[in-house]
């Protein structure tokens, strides 16, 4: 979380000193993440949350963005505390459309997933990292001249090896955004 936090403020921080070439979003993402159940349960469905930010100069076609996003779930099986985990960094491009005299800009996204993957078992720990691929689409309404309310859907895919096991890292995510925009 403190992460998310520290890379949306640095974004906000350097795009707003180029305010007048650049345009873009820093926004709090608020959802929840779908694991496969066969790789996870009963920890497959997650709290996520993190910051969505993209930015371009005015005359680019598509925005770069860098999304960081985090979940966890608990759960306790036949006695033994479980804790699921996973960290990822989205890395790539969202276009995002301008409707003129609309408060709604629609956008899809894609690009790089770096992804980080926890597993507990009582005391027992594994832990994995992968590079897969990751998908979004959204939009944001604008409920003043900087400020987003708005919906985001994302698909996310990487490999992981956890306790020998192979499985998925990624998943489903859905949420709400709130954030700046400039």
């Amino acid at each position: 979380m403190r992460k998310s936090i520290l890379v949306a403020f640095l974004m906000l921080f350097f795009i707003n000193a180029n305010a007048n070439e650049y345009t873009g979003n820093v926004n709090f993402f608020l959802g929840g993440k779908q694991l496969e159940e066969d790789d996870w349960a009963p920890v497959d469905k997650q709290p996520e949350f993190g910051a969505l930010v993209d930015f371009k100069q005015q005359t680019w076609p598509v925005s770069i963005a860098i999304d960081v996003l985090g979940s966890s779930n608990t759960a306790t099986k036949s006695g033994v505390d479980i804790e699921g985990y996973t960290f990822e960094l989205n890395l790539g491009a969202r276009k995002i459309w301008e409707i003129s005299n609309s408060p709604i800009r629609p956008y899809i996204g894609g690009g790089l997933a770096l992804v980080h993957a926890e597993f507990h078992a009582d005391d027992v720990i594994d832990d994995d990292n992968a590079t897969g691929i990751w998908i979004n689409g959204g939009v944001y309404w604008a409920l003043t001249e900087n400020i987003n309310l708005g919906l985001d859907l994302r698909y996310s895919q990487a490999d992981v090896t956890l306790y020998g096991v192979e499985g998925k890292a990624g998943g489903n995510h859905a949420g709400v955004v709130l954030g700046y925009h400039w």
